[in-house]
């Protein structure tokens, strides 16, 4: 005898409790970071980061499966699931961080109906969604109130951080944090006592260091407070503190991985990051707290919301036209959209499964401050009028397989959406001498930081890489990235005959994953000083020995440290 049909409040309440299953066992990965910490286990970290991040698709495709497997035909059944919908708002009320519950049932109901925009009936519309109006309470947090001496607020501050190894130094460590407070309020004038400094509860992790996070108060003054906690072989040392909202803001960068930091309602701490970093989108806090189709969810919302208020035209991106991506942007808000198109011009030998799979790769890898985090939208719904003519046109020649139009609007059936970045070449060209060649020096620095968590560029030409608005350098170009232990790097052999090096073609053969980085710095449009610059710190980043070097390290399971923050910024304890 078959089991009966389950009815529309045993379905809403199945699918209540795969969330709870799945954000239970997010936490429990989540949780497993203070050990790595202690242990110093960065490659067990880097583990846990994959499996976080694949749980989703893991619990929304079991879920489904679950439910046809229950419902049989009645599984696509749009009035059973109006129903289940209503029934599903009904059992979520009382749950923290209900609109999370609301992402994860509509992820559901799409992927079964393979929804084209937004179906209201049968998901929780993103524009409806906002997951900090019913915030009223603080974040868990713990408050230190200064009674007169900052070195023993510190001290307070710092002991009570619980870890199983032991501290190189405290009396060091909390001198440091005194001292660098001390001097940033006297370098900004800042006169007034300060009353207390409040720290989100949970300690923040992230690859191999520990991050205390909170905010200095004062009378009528905010400062905000980030001290990153480092595990050396002697013990853990505070290793730098962060007062300025642009260093903050670099740590919590689009471009980094995501923290794994065990917190009850995330809602409440995003809003008490928005009070340290005010300018940082909703979206890419949720996204950097390990929330990323919640990040999704709110950038989509944030998008529908720009469009309703705003009348410019979506245009081609600033930059050189990519063979494999069409870039586009809306003038007044800040992301670049990519559409991959229908055939690729040569040189390009690349296949469109290639190029999905590499977002992917760089979706669950170590960004290392210095890939963009570009979020995979499905079957979106755009005002055709909204197209500027050309883009339109370009658009219907060269993707038609992708984005088709339904009435007067556009319906991209795969696109991809990441924050917008000023082209290197295009920065170069206007920046003055000087900001041009830190930003020079800041490409060395990318090449370095992707080499040493296994990833090569492929194409390291200008074009591909963007300056955000702290200056830093990121690649955003996806589609030649590979692994580094996947290249063989090679010297360029000896020319046999005097005209070999005269010849426009390569005298030597090329197998497919040979890389020549002596080659490099004939493609790079940089002027004779920025040439200069480069070489004068990276000029190892073009030879063979280099990457046979990091490649080595790599195959031989050593974590590369790629810190956050950067020694010219702030000062790092090894400097001191």
């Amino acid at each position: 005898m078959s089991a009966p049909v389950p009815d529309s409040h045993e379905c809403a309440r199945r699918i209540v409790a795969a969330f709870a299953s799945y954000n239970a066992e997010f936490r429990a990965i989540t949780r497993r970071a203070p050990q790595r910490f202690d242990e110093r286990d960065w490659k067990g970290g880097q583990r846990d980061a994959v499996e976080r991040i694949e749980l989703y698709d893991r619990f929304v495709n079991r879920s489904i499966a679950e439910l046809r497997l229950a419902l049989g035909p009645a599984a696509e059944d749009r009035t059973l699931w109006r129903q289940i919908h209503a029934e599903f708002a009904a059992q979520i009320t009382d749950l923290p961080d209900p609109e999370f519950t609301k992402t994860f049932f509509s992820s559901i109901s799409r992927r079964l109906f393979g929804t084209v925009g937004v179906a209201p009936d049968i998901e929780f519309v993103a524009t409806d969604l906002d997951p900090l109006a019913r915030i009223h309470a603080a974040v868990d947090s713990n408050s230190y109130v200064n009674h007169g001496s900052l070195s023993l607020l510190f001290e307070d501050l710092l002991g009570e951080l619980r870890f199983r190894s032991p501290w190189r130094d405290l009396d060091k460590s909390i001198a440091h944090v005194t001292s660098e407070v001390r001097s940033h309020l006297e370098a900004h004038g800042e006169r007034r006592d300060v009353d207390k400094v409040e720290v989100i509860r949970p300690v923040f992790y992230q690859i191999s260091r520990a991050y205390v996070v909170g905010r200095i108060v004062g009378r009528e003054f905010q400062v905000p407070l980030v001290i990153a906690l480092r595990n050396s072989d002697s013990g853990i040392l505070v290793d730098a503190v962060m007062l300025k909202e642009e260093d903050v803001s670099i740590v919590f960068s689009f471009t980094r991985s995501y923290f794994h930091a065990d917190l009850e309602r995330v809602a409440e701490a995003v809003v008490f990051l928005r009070s340290i970093m005010p300018l940082k989108p909703v979206s890419e806090l949720f996204t950097v707290l390990g929330r990323a189709r919640q990040g999704k969810t709110e950038r989509y919302r944030e998008l529908m919301r720009h469009l309703e208020h705003t009348t410019d035209l979506f245009v081609h991106a600033a930059g050189e036209r990519g063979l494999v991506m069409m870039c586009f942007t809306l003038p007044s808000f800040d992301v670049v959209f990519k559409v991959i198109r229908d055939r690729f011009a040569y040189p390009k030998t690349v296949l469109r499964e290639e190029v999905l799979a590499k977002y992917q790769m760089v979706f669950i890898h170590d960004r290392a401050g210095r890939l963009v985090d570009a979020q995979e939208f499905r079957r979106l719904r755009f005002p055709r009028a909204r197209f500027a003519p050309d883009l339109l046109a370009e658009l219907r020649r060269e993707a038609a397989g992708t984005v088709h139009e339904d009435g007067t609007d556009l319906v991209f059936d795969h696109m991809y959406i990441e924050r917008r970045m000023t082209p290197l070449n295009l920065y170069l060209r206007n920046a003055a001498p000087a900001a041009a060649e830190r930003v020079v020096l800041d490409y060395g620095q990318c090449i370095r930081d992707l080499a040493y968590t296994n990833i090569f560029p492929g194409d390291l030409l200008l074009k591909n890489f963007g300056v955000t608005r702290h200056g830093r350098v990121i690649f955003y170009d996806y589609d030649e990235l590979c692994r580094v232990t996947d290249c063989n790097f090679r010297d360029i052999p000896p020319a046999t005959d005097p005209d070999d090096e005269m010849r426009g073609e390569a005298w030597y053969y090329v197998g497919e994953s040979d890389v020549f980085p002596e080659t490099f710095i004939n493609f790079l449009a940089f002027t004779d000083e920025q040439r200069a610059a480069l070489l004068r710190l990276h000029a190892e980043i073009l030879t063979a020995a280099f990457w046979r070097g990091v490649q080595q390290r790599l195959k031989e399971g050593e974590v590369m440290e790629v810190l956050s923050y950067h020694p010219h910024r702030v000062r790092v304890a090894g400097s001191l």
